[in-house]
């Protein structure tokens, strides 16, 4: 055997999948497929913003949660908690990744992602994106663009 196959041989054989990884994440993926209720935390927050012609980004530790219920992919529909009540919202489930879309009335969106991917304790990884921006920024509202990264409990 030349170096070159045997080399490709022993990069092929490192690529392969493992198959206890592909049983794993092929639970994950119908956990998420099959969800009816998702609790976020999210710890971590990027903040953007546009400083004359440039952007910038800023990031900070945060404690913030978020969660949705009455999920119903086949339908595309959940319901989210918020600050100001309950929001009906829009899901949808896509090679496992779980979509939450929240369309506000007056403009923003906010798009929160679970992934089948674990974390710890059964978590799975999540980010939610904030699309805002108000002239004046206010302590504790968003009034910029936002990204933050957590988990959520999946059931």
């Amino acid at each position: 055997m030349s170096r070159n196959a045997f080399l490709a041989a022993l990069a092929a054989t490192f690529m392969l999948p493992d198959p206890s990884a592909h049983a794993q994440g092929g639970a994950l993926e119908r956990r998420l497929a099959s969800a009816t209720r998702v609790e976020c935390r999210f710890e971590v927050l990027a903040t953007g913003d546009w400083n004359g012609d440039g952007a910038s980004a800023s990031v900070t530790k945060v404690d913030r949660e978020a969660s949705f219920f009455d999920i119903d992919v086949d339908g595309g529909t959940a319901e989210a908690d918020g600050p100001f009540g309950t929001a009906f919202i829009v899901v949808r489930y896509a090679h496992g990744y779980l979509h939450f879309l929240q369309m506000s009335d007056a403009g923003p969106l906010h798009v929160t992602t679970v992934l089948a991917q674990e974390t710890s304790g059964g978590r799975l990884k999540a980010v939610q994106t904030r699309h805002e921006y108000a002239p004046v920024a206010l302590p504790g509202f968003t009034s910029r663009p936002e990204m933050y990264i957590g988990d959520c409990a999946v059931t």
